[in-house]
């Protein structure tokens, strides 16, 4: 290696949900390249990527079209602000509109998941105050273990304890209630007795705060940086009625559930549910560039139109949104997708991974499996059935990695151990990697 990159990287780099007291300890990869499912290190070992480097990989490592569309792009046009029009950014704006369901029609571009739900923060907000003048409609109500993002409107509507708390205060006016978690009932319920109470306990915040105050829900359909937490099948049609009764918006994080990863184009297709602001970031470039996009239904756009002396028209800007390159790749990538039907091999093998999975609930270590399509979480515990701690969920996740599977772990989000590895692996994952997926864990479960 002509430069010893790990000294390198301990002087300058500064990483993210890392103590850095602990890298002489800790020995991170040095990735050089990875091609389909598989990564490979500087020393040249192979790693199959069991949860796409964050969620995101979605069509897989090193496709060339993408590269090319990127490469022609920049040659073309590398960069004007979207004050004006770009043609990759008006395509792909096009495209979304027509494979988002419902009446989705009006894309607004940024750069992360975070700034896409920053952005439908604001959006309700000023919403609210056109829409309804007399009213002061401001409160956003999200779930607790839900994950919207870093910057602070979406960091205040996440409920994720440990990524919240050392940044408080936050932005006011978010309130949470509890997440459809079954498995580990907040409310103390099992599933028979439930009866969606997790989704009541946001009527209740409703009702407590004024709805006069309340402008909108977020929520994942499917919680991911929490648990990966699957709501039962009438969760969404009764939120959505809620929003309806008092006149609230649904906004869907769809960062990472977003394009095919749940064996649907978009989770709410599962529930046929139409939010009323959609979010998506990840898989919309499948992390070759970075890339968010906030989609608002038609009859929201509309409330934002007006003579120019309402200062009606949405109240900003992003340098980079839009970006000619970066929507250039999310063309390419869609068109991926489509191609190839992306969803369909995720729900495929996914629920063939699903079904061998479960069988590792008779392991005692083992409390829950679950998931949708290629977005799975397997739950481990003792013996009493309490939290595996987290010191030996870090040693199984090692050990996966040294015998050549790369899974994702659920960390930094609430004060308790972490014990839940997470399985999101690129959506061309076949059945032969999914065998492999499965032994390997199975294998280091049962040591």
């Amino acid at each position: 290696m002509a430069a010893n990159y790990k000294e390198i990287d301990k002087a300058h780099v500064w990483h993210p949900l890392f103590q850095h007291q602990r890298l002489d300890e800790t020995d991170l990869l040095v990735f050089k390249s990875a091609q389909g499912t598989t990564l490979v290190d500087a020393e040249g070992n192979e790693y199959l990527d069991a949860y796409s480097a964050l969620w995101n990989v979605n069509v897989g490592y090193g496709r060339q079209e993408i590269a090319d569309t990127v490469y022609a792009q920049i040659q073309e046009l590398c960069y004007y602000p979207h004050s004006q029009i770009n043609v990759p950014a008006t395509e792909l704006a096009e495209q979304l509109a027509e494979c988002l369901p419902g009446d989705l029609n009006h894309v607004y571009f940024c750069n992360s998941g975070s700034e896409a739900n920053e952005t439908a923060i604001k959006i309700a907000r000023q919403y609210g105050r056109q829409t309804y003048p007399g009213e002061n409609r401001y409160k956003i109500i999200s779930r607790y273990r839900g994950y919207h993002g870093f910057t602070y409107g979406a960091m205040s509507a996440t409920g994720q304890a440990r990524r919240r708390k050392a940044f408080e205060p936050l932005a006011p006016g978010f309130h949470h209630a509890h997440p459809p978690y079954c498995y580990r009932c907040p409310l103390g319920l099992d599933e028979k007795s439930c009866n969606d109470a997790c989704v009541n306990d946001i009527e209740r915040i409703i009702q407590s705060e004024g709805p006069e105050t309340v402008i909108a829900v977020i929520a994942e359909p499917i919680i991911g940086g929490g648990g990966v937490i699957v709501p039962s099948d009438d969760y969404f049609s009764k939120l959505r009625k809620i929003c309806d009764d008092y006149g609230l918006l649904l906004i869907l994080d769809e960062v990472i559930t977003g394009f095919g990863r749940t064996g649907k184009m978009f989770a709410c297709e599962h529930w046929d549910i139409q939010p009323d602001l959609i979010t998506l970031a990840k898989g919309l470039t499948s992390g070759y560039i970075p890339l968010g996009a906030c989609v608002a239904s038609t009859s929201v756009f509309n409330t934002f139109l007006g003579d120019s002396d309402e200062n009606r028209e949405f109240s900003q800007v992003c340098t980079y949104g839009g970006h000619p390159v970066a929507c250039a790749a999310g063309v390419a990538n869609l068109k991926i997708l489509q191609s190839e039907r992306l969803w369909e091999n995720s729900e495929k093998v996914g629920s063939y991974l699903l079904e061998k999975l479960k069988t590792l609930e008779s392991l005692p270590i083992v409390g829950d499996v679950r998931g949708k399509g290629l977005m799975l979480a397997v739950e481990l515990i003792q013996t009493d059935g309490a939290h595996l701690e987290t010191a030996k969920t870090n040693q199984i996740v090692g050990q996966l990695r040294e015998n050549g599977v790369i899974v994702g772990k659920i960390g930094h989000a609430v004060d308790e151990p972490e014990n839940i590895i997470y399985i999101a692996p690129p959506l061309i994952l076949n059945e032969s990697e999914a065998d492999q997926i499965f032994n390997t864990l199975r294998e280091v479960l049962v040591q």
